[in-house]
């Protein structure tokens, strides 16, 4: 009881943060929340799903290197910073993220690892990335994928011992596995 009320305060916690925001900028893209169980820890991702295909037009969009540009900081998702809470502290590598919410972006790498970054500024737009509060910073792995993602996509897939985080859109995937600190 006492975790479902955990996640209650900080999903309102987040929301709140958010509200002002919202209310002043038009989004463009559909948004999603998903939330996944993984070793005892419910993490929620909230984050903005842009398409290939530039809104209101037909006009298809190079992501990487294009929309999205090597080495620059990207807010991962569109409209609002994407949010992830976790109720458990997550272990990626070497690097502890304590239990609570965070703003996620990313900074793509054409060649060399690219990284996942955890913020502790909430309740943002997504651009400009907020680059002064970062909490961590994770080394992704890119793969191919065999066929083209239209809209950007995050999932969490439950591996044994923990989980991956999975960033996928145009014909890239971006991964990185993690485990649940007891």
């Amino acid at each position: 009881m006492k975790t479902l009320i955990s996640t209650i305060a900080i999903t309102a916690l987040a929301c709140a943060l958010t509200l002002p925001v919202s209310a002043q900028e038009k989004r463009v893209s559909p948004h999603e929340t998903f939330s996944a169980r993984v070793s005892g820890d419910r993490i929620t991702v909230t984050y903005g799903r842009p398409y290939t295909i530039k809104p209101g037009t037909t006009e298809v969009r190079k992501i990487w290197g294009g929309l999205v540009p090597w080495g620059d900081p990207w807010r991962l998702g569109a409209d609002e910073a994407t949010s992830l809470i976790t109720q458990k502290p997550l272990v990626f590598g070497d690097k502890t993220i304590p239990p609570g919410a965070y703003t996620l972006y990313m900074v793509p790498q054409e060649n060399g690892a690219s990284q996942l970054v955890f913020s502790s500024a909430l309740g943002g737009w997504g651009i400009p990335v907020d680059t002064d509060h970062d909490v961590a910073r994770v080394d992704l792995t890119k793969t191919d994928l065999d066929k083209p993602v239209d809209q950007f996509t995050m999932a969490i897939s439950r591996e044994s011992g923990g989980g991956v985080l999975k960033l996928s859109w145009e014909t890239t995937q971006f991964s990185v596995p993690f485990t649940v600190q007891k």
